[in-house]
């Protein structure tokens, strides 16, 4: 065990991080931190909710000059809602040392920004396509930059984004300290390295420290026509205090909210086509737990630091091993154990092995539970919560009216009446969901054992791509813009007149 006294960091920045309730360094932060303090370039390999956050906003917030308010530290992130995300925490870091950090990203008002921006921020966090546009504007200066953070770095490539990358750092001074984060470690980001780093030294955690330890995961087989009803079930069963929903597509979250919603759970979704002030909004209502099921894409949920989330269920199997992991460490977290349940169609069990197989967990397979199941379980929900006001002893002003009731109906029936009134019976109002395909399983070579994620976007902003095909270089989903997220051969080095056209081909699409 490391603290955060161990590595030698200022009261200002110790203070804040007992705040912000931290004890220990995690795997990353043990590992990054002093590295960082020495300015070694460093590549971190870590999955989200590894605290790579602090890992690298540590020591970028510790050599910060607060009388400047010049820009010093940059940190580029693949989606919007990572760069806010990430945004808040350094705030929350550098709180007691001064430290202003601004989040720029596409979908918010660039006059905002540019105002913004002539405040003097000590740090900037933001997706390459409006970061690269605010250069181009003369609005960002980045001649003083000594510090520059690559996060989640192999989704930015995947996001076609290897271009703005490029000129950006190309606007750094050449005398710069640069650490790259990436859960992946494709040729891309070698090459990557190679070009902008130093001496880089890679750090990297291994899979048994990751989050994925404190959560159990559990599997069940089902029919595609018998999904929805299956998830309302377990979810009766399980009464979770927050809960994300997986989907596939953005169609399939649309459906899946408004289902949910009429089967009567408090439910909201997001996806990349949402306006981004309709999307914070839900995210707000979710942190608040004024709705207690966000139903997301990939896409939408990445970067999300939302704690308390109990359940996380994937409603359609994700396209590769690394998103299962992302998707699933939305709970667990803090020391806590999470649920985690993968919703499979017959077809589709081969990916579920190679899940278990990359990650090195069995998951355990359930039974579809029935009606009565269902209903004895939010039966006994009722009951905890029920015993939990009466060891309370808090409702003396109920007591006579209790005694009236009882004067004219026996004990058995009223409670019985109570525990009805109180419980949420399963609902089976008609829903009809569009059918989703399966995914597909396609013969790979031995060095390609799953695909990573190709998705697409200005800031976040846009989100397309399904499966890829070997032929034409686009799927169905990627040509009808269906589905958000999608799949490239891991191992292959793309060459930078495919990169073009896949960015030319989601410009088109908008």
């Amino acid at each position: 065990m490391t603290t955060f006294q161990e590595l030698g960091l200022s009261p200002e920045l110790l203070q804040s991080i007992n705040n912000m309730g931290f004890e220990e360094a995690t795997p990353i932060q043990r590992d990054t931190i002093p590295t960082a303090f020495k300015g070694t370039d460093l590549i971190g390999q870590a999955q989200t909710g590894t605290g790579k956050t602090a890992a690298f906003g540590i020591p970028l917030i510790e050599k910060m000059d607060t009388k400047s308010r010049l820009v010093q530290g940059i940190v580029l992130a693949p989606t919007r809602e990572l760069a806010v995300q990430v945004a808040e925490e350094l705030n929350k870091i550098g709180q007691f040392k001064g430290i202003k950090t601004l989040p720029i990203y596409g979908g918010q008002s660039i006059v905002r920004q540019i105002k913004a921006l002539k405040n003097g921020p000590h740090i900037i966090v933001g997706t390459p396509g409006r970061v690269q546009d605010h250069i181009n504007r003369k609005t960002l200066k980045l001649d003083r930059v000594h510090t520059v953070v690559l996060d989640e770095a192999d989704e930015m490539l995947n996001m076609g984004f290897v271009e703005d990358i490029e000129k950006i750092l190309e606007n750094v001074p050449t005398e710069r300290h640069t650490m790259l984060f990436s859960a992946t470690m494709p040729k891309q980001i070698q090459n990557l390295a190679a070009k902008f780093m130093k001496d880089v030294l890679l750090i990297k955690v291994k899979a048994s420290e990751m989050t994925v330890k404190n959560i159990e995961q559990e599997y069940v087989e089902v029919k595609e026509r018998q999904k929805f009803d299956a998830l309302c079930r377990f979810m009766d069963i399980h009464s979770p205090e927050l809960a994300i929903v997986f989907g596939r597509t953005k169609r399939r979250v649309d459906e899946l909210s408004e289902a949910l919603s009429k089967r009567g759970y408090s439910a909201e979704g997001i996806h990349g086509d949402l306006p981004q002030a309709k999307r914070d909004k839900v995210l707000r209502a979710f942190k608040n737990n004024t709705i207690e099921v966000l139903v997301a894409t990939d896409v939408a949920a990445r970067g999300l630091d939302i704690s308390g989330v109990s359940h996380v269920y994937n409603f359609d199997i994700p396209q590769d091993p690394e998103s299962y992991v992302h998707r699933i460490g939305r709970t667990g977290r803090a020391g806590k154990t999470g649920y985690a349940l993968t919703f499979i169609t017959p077809r589709e069990i081969d990916h579920l092995y190679t899940i278990e197989k990359i990650t090195k967990r069995k998951m355990v397979k359930r039974v579809i539970p029935s009606v009565s199941e269902a209903m004895e379980g939010q039966q006994q929900i009722t009951l905890e919560k029920l015993m939990e006001v009466v060891e309370e002893d808090n409702f003396s002003g109920y007591k006579q009216t209790a005694v009236e009731l009882l004067e004219e109906n026996d004990s058995v029936t009223l409670l019985a009446a109570a525990l009805k009134l109180l419980t949420k019976e399963p609902d089976t109002t008609p829903i009809s969901l569009t059918d989703e395909p399966p995914l597909s399983v396609k013969k790979r070579r031995p060095n390609n054992r799953f695909s990573d994620r190709r998705r697409s976007g200005s800031g976040g902003k846009r989100e397309g791509g399904g499966g890829r095909d070997r032929r034409s270089g686009f799927s169905k989903g990627e040509r009808s813009g269906s589905r958000e997220g999608g799949s490239r051969s891991g191992g292959r080095d793309q060459s930078y007149r495919s990169q073009k056209r896949v960015r030319e081909d989601f410009k088109n699409r908008g």
